[in-house]
């Protein structure tokens, strides 16, 4: 009977003394001989935290709050202007609508770009001052039209603005009248009478703007097999949610509830509308599947705020004259005290190197702040917040402009247009909300969830499958994740978008 003997067996020796791969531990292998040995490695079990926090989230938390909305859309109204003010075309220096000794202008659109229309609010008799091409001048106006006004110069030596000036602007800062007449039917300061106006302007209604954003669905899930939820591994996990243990499928569940909190978050930032839909067809975009999108942070600001990319184009408030230029953009509109910077790196440190300027040490780099530093004191090179003006800025890193695998990658292929930080306003609006009903107070920035007594959208997580509490035949269990939401950026004139 013959014998044979089996195979794999470790007991031959090696002819001579040398360094093998059979001299080490593998179990780095493809092949289950890998394992075939006695001897046990040593595991370090736990897993290394490389990129330390991964998560962006926080950013919305900090500055916002949140609000649910029953409804498809969301509709708000800001307050307009409380003056009057009119960019402007000159169009007839020496003759006024009726030929007049007067100016004609044609007005184009209020001050913030918008038209006005047939319902501009200059009136007869209002006193006006007019600035383009260099030079400025005031008068009253005489006669008013649908688009056109005339004004005379109270000084006949007054410098006259060249007939085609597109860049006029016209300012309402009063009115005048003569004895004895009441508006409307009251004679100009030169006597010439308003009947001869084409158009009879009544009272001023106040203006206000109406916007509206819609809610976007995110959805996201995670799935495992019921065989692999009873898998041990040999590492130890951990993540963002606490998680723990040697399961793997707790890390990977955990991870995908961080990724889409995350998207919770970079969806109300980066969201932008899509082209060619508005709110008379958002219905019907609903219904047939299209995608609308939503406006975003960074959208509103582009859409109805400031943007600034300083004067070099690759750091703004590199120094304080171009700090200063941002500063006179906020005179211009609600001038609101106290901001917040939220900047990525290259723009922190230009600000700490630009307010370090300003310390009569700062160029040898012994004083900073307003302590005594000596040999033994770290220095302190940093600058959480400073003021200029009659405004406070809050400044703070923001992660989702620095991390490779978020902003701060896009940024690094962008070039010009890349986004370095945003100036955000503190504090509250006062606003008119029309489900409501009345006006309330809320944050610059808040966020509307869909929610109702049956349903709340704002993080909805359920579980389904046979794992655990069997909800249906399959074998394996799914995690499921949903979110309903939107936006609201209000007064978004007073926030500034940094590229």
């Amino acid at each position: 009977m013959a014998i044979t003997a089996g195979g794999s067996l470790n007991s031959v020796p090696a002819p001579q003394k040398q360094t093998l791969n059979s001299n080490y531990l593998d179990f780095t292998g493809t092949t289950d001989t890998t394992w075939a040995q006695q001897y046990l490695p040593d595991l370090m079990e736990k897993e290394a935290e490389v990129f330390g926090p991964r998560t962006i989230s926080g950013f919305l938390s900090k500055i916002g709050a949140e609000e649910a909305m029953t409804s498809d859309q969301v509709v708000w109204s800001e307050q307009g202007r409380l003056h009057l003010s009119y960019k402007c075309s000159m169009i007839d220096h020496d003759a006024g609508i009726s030929g007049n000794l007067g100016c004609k202008i044609e007005i184009l659109t209020d001050i913030d770009g918008l038209d006005p229309g047939n319902n501009h609010g200059v009136r007869l008799n209002d006193t006006v001052i007019v600035a383009g091409g260099g030079k400025t001048f005031k008068g009253i106006v005489t006669e008013v039209s649908t688009v056109f006004i005339e004004v005379v110069p109270y000084d006949a030596n007054d410098s006259v603005i060249a007939n085609g000036t597109d860049n006029c602007t016209v300012l309402v800062y009063g009115s005048e009248f003569r004895k004895g007449v009441s508006y409307p039917g009251a004679l100009a300061d030169n006597g010439a009478s308003n009947a001869a106006s084409t158009e009879s302007r009544g009272a001023n209604e106040p203006k206000f703007q109406t916007f509206t954003n819609k809610p976007i669905i995110l959805k996201d899930y995670y799935e495992v097999s019921g065989s692999d939820t009873s898998r041990i591994g040999w590492v130890e996990i951990t993540g963002e949610e606490g998680q723990s243990g040697y399961l793997w499928y707790l890390k990977a569940e955990a991870d995908t509830r961080a990724r889409f909190t995350d998207y919770l978050e970079m969806s109300m930032i980066e969201g932008v509308r899509a082209s060619g839909t508005n709110d008379a067809d958002l219905a019907v975009h609903n219904s047939d599947g299209a995608a609308t999108g939503t406006e975003g942070l960074f959208a509103a600001i582009e859409s109805r705020g400031n943007l600034t990319s300083g004067v070099t184009g690759v750091n703004a408030a590199t120094d304080l004259a171009e700090f200063d230029a941002i500063l006179a953009e906020f005179d211009k509109q609600g001038a609101i005290e106290e901001n917040m910077l939220f900047v990525n790196r290259a723009t922190s440190l230009a600000f700490d190197d630009m307010l370090a300027s300003m310390n009569s040490y700062g160029a040898g780099g012994t004083s900073y702040g307003v302590f005594e530093n000596d040999e033994d004191m770290a220095l302190n090179l940093g600058f959480s917040g400073f003021r200029r003006g009659s405004y406070d800025f809050y400044k703070s890193d923001f992660r989702y402009l620095n991390d490779l695998a978020t902003r701060g990658g896009i940024n690094a292929a962008a070039g010009a247009s890349a986004i370095r930080g945003v100036i955000i306003p503190a504090g509250t609006s006062t606003v008119y909300d029309q489900q409501l009903g009345k006006n309330l107070k809320r944050p610059f920035l808040h966020v509307r969830y869909r929610a109702s007594q049956t349903d709340d959208r704002r993080m909805k997580t359920w579980t389904t499958g046979s794992v655990g509490a069997a909800t249906s035949a399959l074998d394996a269990m799914q995690i499921h994740f949903l979110s309903e939401r939107c936006l609201i950026t209000q007064g978004a004139n007073n926030f500034m978008l940094m590229k």
